[in-house]
């Protein structure tokens, strides 16, 4: 039921609206002062509020100008004493409209109506906003990514420059997304250019823009990265690839916050926070001349590293967890379990691909698997290169998974059995007889490996 509060010190006033509010099916609640209103609010789902704007103790607009760092719940303002200075003011401070005492009956429940419709608007369009453009998690608790975190809060609401490195996949370009959302241009533009992407000859026209006719294909004025990002965030991903001139001209826009579209003269003012990537060691870029060393200490007056994968196996149960969630969810299905021995199979392979190769091998294993992902599961689908002989696929060992002589013997052993059982259609007898040892043993080895007949 829609909840509407009454903030009002005149005690006939408020018994009238909630008459006529109740009325109307609305659940109506009331405070004879703004300070007891505010406490409402901070307690209860409340989807319209009714604010007298000359009260004792708190005066209505101060209510109005506290409420909105509570909630965003909309507030018609109503009074007996009012201006058209007054009305604006509450428009000003957010008010979705003003009444003035005594209320017309017709036009209160207009207005009433009005402002729930677009109460309800606001809240579905923040939700269709959060499922479009949310930010996935910086998943993990390891000592390295709670500093990564840690350095966000702090760094986010700065106009700092950042330079964020690590291997491909890792997760550099969320750790930019967290910077742009955390920051106070948040509601601004996050304009993202991938310098490795993007042909040389071609770079300075995609990120200042260039004139029409400035070069045979330029049929038209072009903005620029640049230009589109002005107010909000320029994300530069894989800097290190992008060719010296442009670096020069990236250098004089960071240095003037000003720009020149290619083929132009006029100069063009931008207000821009930069955050820049690279999988490569910028300072062997330097020795080797590729990199401009002005630049590099441009852009890297925040540096943030971003381990691999393989630096925080720790992590690994609660990454594939998410994952698994978040793909089940995409497909429909019933979140598939991953079982311990599945997970510790996930942690000893090496990743060389990251957060992204193991988000497409969770996706994998989803898609082929049961309905729960085993260690088993690990082995076959782990290496889709794997090679295929008479019909038996040969597995690729990751021997980093043994810790010991023992624990590769045992691994072969219930790999072996595992084999002869099913090819015997687990008849234990025969296959024991295969193998060359006693039933009872077989019968030990069975329970000592947990092995189970899967029809």
């Amino acid at each position: 039921m829609t909840t509407i509060l009454i903030i009002d010190d005149e005690r006939p006033i408020r018994s009238s609206l909630r008459d006529i509010l109740e009325y109307e099916d609305y659940k109506v609640l009331d405070a004879d002062n703004g300070f007891d209103g505010l406490d409402i609010l901070k307690k209860e789902k409340i989807d319209l509020v009714l604010c007298d704007i000359k009260m004792n103790k708190m005066d209505g607009m101060e209510v109005l100008t506290e409420a909105q760092t509570i909630c965003d719940t909309p507030f018609i303002m109503i009074s007996g004493h009012g201006t058209i200075e007054t009305a604006v003011e509450a428009a000003r401070k957010g008010a979705f409209d003003f009444l003035e005492k005594p209320l017309d009956l017709n036009r209160l429940l207009i207005t009433v109506r009005n402002a729930l419709e677009k109460g309800v608007l606001v809240k579905e369009t923040k939700v269709l906003k959060k499922k479009v453009s949310k930010t996935k998690e910086i998943l993990g608790d390891s000592p390295t990514i709670s500093l990564i975190k840690e350095t966000i809060d702090r760094v986010a609401p700065t106009e700092a420059r950042v330079l964020i490195t690590g291997e491909n996949g890792s997760g550099k370009e969320l750790v930019a997304h967290w910077l742009h959302e955390k920051s106070a241009r948040a509601s601004s533009p996050l304009v993202e250019v991938n310098c490795a992407a993007i042909p040389s000859e071609l770079i300075e026209s995609e990120l200042f823009g260039h004139e029409k006719g400035s070069f045979t294909s330029a049929v038209k004025q072009r903005i620029g990265k640049f230009e589109q990002a002005n107010g909000g965030t320029l994300f530069l991903d894989e800097i290190g690839d992008m060719s010296l001139s442009a670096q020069a001209k990236v250098l004089r826009a960071l240095q003037e916050n000003k720009i020149t579209r290619v083929g132009g003269e006029k100069e063009i003012d931008v207000n821009v926070r930069v955050i820049a990537a690279t999988n490569k060691d910028l300072l062997k870029e330097i020795e080797n001349g590729n990199f401009r060393m002005d630049l590099y200490h441009r852009l890297s007056v925040i540096l943030i590293h971003v381990p691999s994968l393989k630096q925080r196996m720790a992590d690994i149960p609660l990454i594939a967890s998410s994952f698994c969630e978040e793909i089940c969810g995409g497909y429909n299905t019933p979140t598939k379990e991953i079982t311990p021995g599945a997970m510790q199979a996930l942690q000893a392979l090496p990743w060389t691909g990251n957060i992204r190769e193991l988000r497409n091998m969770i996706e994998r294993l989803i898609i082929l698997s049961d309905k729960k992902i085993t260690e088993k599961d690990v082995s076959l689908y782990a290496n889709p290169t794997s090679q295929t002989v008479n019909g038996n696929t040969e597995d690729s060992l990751n021997f980093n998974q043994f810790e010991s002589f023992q624990d590769f013997k045992d691994y072969a052993e219930k790999e072996f059995i595992n084999f002869k059982l099913s090819k015997n259609g687990w008849n234990v007898s025969k296959t024991a007889d295969d193998i060359g040892i006693q039933r009872s043993h077989l019968y030990h080895k069975i329970e000592k490996f947990g092995l189970k007949r899967v029809d």
